[in-house]
């Protein structure tokens, strides 16, 4: 006693698309994208995203420029504290190891 299987629909859980599968084959045998938003209601509206955009890059890219000419600076500070630390906290000898202990 064969029933015909109708074909039925999948709600994609990634990107929300409607999928119909027939049972019998087990395969998709049509696809339904969903609905996107627009990004940007107007050119105006894209062209002062794409600005703002243009004005934040200069941005990070003149601070990587700053931080590059300060990069000797920091190196040598961090490593004159190194050396202080260094001097504060005398070596106390060979370190003791695991299986020195037992």
């Amino acid at each position: 006693m064969a029933k015909t299987q109708e074909p039925f629909d999948v709600g994609c859980p990634c990107c929300g698309a409607l999928i119909k599968v027939d049972p019998a084959t087990k395969a998709v045998i049509a696809h339904t994208a969903p609905v996107r938003p627009k990004t940007f209601n107007d050119f105006e509206e894209a062209t002062r995203a794409m600005r703002e955009q243009d004005v934040r890059r200069e941005s990070l890219f003149q601070q990587s420029i700053e931080n590059e000419r300060n990069k000797a600076d920091l190196m040598e500070k961090k490593f004159q504290e190194a050396v202080k630390r260094a001097k504060e906290t005398p070596d106390s000898g060979k370190p003791l190891r695991d299986i020195d202990l037992g």
